[in-house]
């Protein structure tokens, strides 16, 4: 679907000759180089596609490329034409400069910080300046002249201005004028296909009416978008929205017939989001799926003996600003769904989007699928809850790369995604010394933090006269180090607590008169935390031959812990935290098993394995830190 690339194209940011990538939303060319700084922008940035290897609408790459061809790059870089901008030192980056820091710093300052574009005189209502530029848009798009309104858009005209004397939208007008790159280059920019004009009539009507049929169908995509591009990327197939085809629900092979309690609370919990919150949830499983699929194009594309390791990886869904920091690491969490999970996220997401356009009850569960959202914080405000928490799905996951496979349905291919994860992992690891590090002074903190609890303890007991009240066993934020576990802000925002307690349920805990003192607890937690300590120093220094015997020594402490409870606590709380901790420690063994190979065996890819031995490490020293403060507060009360 692309055109052949000209020889004098040239990197819009480098001028390196031939680029193949395309910024769709900047209407500019560049080279894998780049590129690779554009997807760390994020998409409210830059919409990165290979101009070649993406799947392209014809209408939108012609779009891009009549933008480049007439200097939309000048857009984004208005102030360095001027003569005077070379005598101030300021200049563009060229072939030779190196990507890190000369490419990547002058392409975050063009794109994300805009320095360099043209900027409009100061007046007092900014509101009143971009109302005029929003004007200017709504006449401007009837024309041909398509790099007059991107100018317009990057100064802050907006796509779906409502213009009080026309009664429509500038997508109305070029619609009806049959403007088809006009219309691409707005609902790049956000217009909505179906908004309403004062006849009630959308721009796919306006199309229809004057003949212009072709533009009608791309509008209806447009209107599907999000919609289409999760079904393609699970089954490479979209609906047929000439036939009045629009949703395309792919299902999986390994469905239980009876669901979990667990999976059908959390179905209503995604079934009883607000559509606004819905809508919110599904553009952010869409930027992720966009985030992989172009992973997948990049490993692909790149010689794979240099430039990948020597470029920018996206791990995950960069910041968006303009979200919320709960909204952006529910994002960056996304990244964390293997295959099996992310598939029958994008599945939910499908059967509910189609159950609320099309207005119907909520279906049989058979029709759903069996997990939503591994512990996800798509918490957006109060209604906009987290579906399932990490401990409570840890049992329910398929438990290896083979069941994830065979699960899914032979049209829906998980081939690009692994790839993905595999290569995600792989390149993260390059800078996993550090999430060792914070890991390491994690668990220190741990150690101090028990000590802290002994010694409280030995208080409670010498004031075993003294009346509870006077008793306060609370801990103090001050009085721990803000790099480590005892901090409350430091592990929300590890994603491990939430908005208000540690601990889930916590203060409604029923007085459980079988839990085992606090002393026992914290003994055996020191226990665990020091061979936690052991086995982050041998990742640390590379000595993978003693992953399995520190595996197995934490091990040991684990199910030491864990019989000091009764076998059927009566609160969940300590049920999911001795879950978590059991389940966690079985997880570390089978990761740390991985780095002997078998006999005959090629060696297993090490930063793949210390990735996981890490995460796994992680967990563990979190269910422990939870049965600690539940004994804690459960003895004191």
């Amino acid at each position: 679907m692309s055109k052949r690339l000209r020889n004098t194209e040239l990197c819009a940011d480098c001028c390196v000759p031939e680029p193949r990538w395309a910024s769709v939303n900047r209407g500019v060319l560049i080279c894998d180089e780049c590129c690779s700084v554009h997807r760390g922008l994020g998409r409210h940035s830059s919409q990165v596609r290979h101009l070649t290897h993406s799947t392209w609408p014809p209408t939108q790459l012609q779009m891009v490329q009549t933008l480049y061809s007439n200097g939309a790059n000048s857009i984004w870089e208005h102030s360095l034409l001027d003569p005077a901008s070379v005598m101030s030192g300021k200049r563009k980056a060229n072939p030779q400069d190196k990507l890190h820091p000369n490419k990547s710093e002058f392409i975050r300052a063009k794109y994300q910080m805009l320095a360099f574009v043209h900027r409009m005189p100061c007046r007092d209502d900014d509101s009143s300046t971009a109302k005029d530029l929003s004007k200017q848009l709504h006449s401007s798009v009837r024309t041909g002249n398509l790099e007059t309104c991107l100018r317009l858009l990057s100064l802050g005209a907006q796509a779906n201005f409502f213009h009080p004397d026309k009664g429509n939208t500038p997508l109305h007008v070029a619609a009806k004028a049959g403007q088809v790159s006009q219309a691409e280059l707005l609902t790049v920019y956000g217009a909505d296909p179906g908004a309403l004009d004062s006849n009630g009539k959308t721009p796919i009507d306006h199309a229809r009416e004057v003949g212009h049929y072709d533009l009608a169908d791309r509008l209806v995509e447009i209107q599907y978008e999000l919609t289409d591009r999760l079904a393609f990327y699970l089954c490479g197939r979209k609906p047929d929205h000439k036939n009045g085809e629009h949703f395309i629900v792919p299902q999986m092979a390994d469905r239980s017939p009876d669901l979990t309690e667990l999976a059908k609370a959390a179905k209503r919990k995604l079934q009883s989001l607000s559509n606004h919150l819905f809508e919110e949830l599904a553009m952010d499983v869409y930027d992720e799926v966009d985030r992989r699929e172009t992973d997948a194009v990049w490993l692909a594309t790149q010689n794979h003996s240099t430039l990948v390791s020597e470029t920018t990886v996206v791990p995950f869904l960069p910041v968006n600003p303009e979200y919320s920091s709960t909204r952006n690491q529910g994002r960056q969490k996304l990244a964390r769904f293997n295959a099996h999970e992310f598939a029958t996220l994008v599945i939910d997401i499908l059967s509910d989007a189609k159950r609320r356009q099309q207005g119907n009850s909520v279906g049989s569960p058979k029709d759903n699928v069996e997990l939503i959202l591994k512990g996800v914080a798509v918490r957006h405000s109060s209604d906009y809850d987290s579906v399932a928490s990490d401990e409570d799905t840890d049992q329910e996951l398929p438990s290896s790369k083979g069941d994830r496979t065979k699960s899914l349905d032979s049209d829906i291919s998980d081939g690009p995604v692994t790839m993905h994860e595999y290569m995600e992992v792989k390149n993260a690891l390059t800078t996993s010394e550090a999430k060792i590090q914070q890991l390491l002074k994690a668990n220190d903190d741990l150690s101090d933090e028990l000590r802290l609890m002994q010694k409280k303890t030995s208080k409670l007991e010498k004031q075993s006269s003294v009346p509870e009240s006077d008793y306060d066993n609370t801990f103090n934020d001050s009085e721990m180090d803000d790099s480590g576990f005892g901090r409350r802000g430091r592990m929300r925002s590890s994603g491990w607590l939430g908005e208000g307690n540690s601990i889930p349920e916590l203060e409604d805990l029923q007085s459980d008169p079988t839990l085992p003192s606090t002393e026992d607890v914290i003994r055996k937690t020191e226990q665990i935390t020091k061979n936690i300590q052991e086995l982050l120093r041998a990742a640390q220094d590379n000595k993978h031959d003693s992953f399995v015997p520190c595996s197995e020594r934490i091990h040991v402490a684990v199910t030491e812990m864990a019989a000091l409870f009764p076998k059927k606590p009566r609160s969940e709380t300590v049920r999911g935290s001795l879950r978590l901790l059991t389940t966690s420690a079985c997880r570390l063994q089978n990761e740390c098993r991985k780095a002997v190979p078998l006999d005959g065996s090629s060696g297993p890819d090490m930063q793949l394995v210390t990735q996981q031995v890490i995460q796994c490490a992680y967990d563990i020293a979190k269910a422990a830190k939870q049965l600690v403060t539940i004994t804690t507060k459960e003895n004191t009360n």
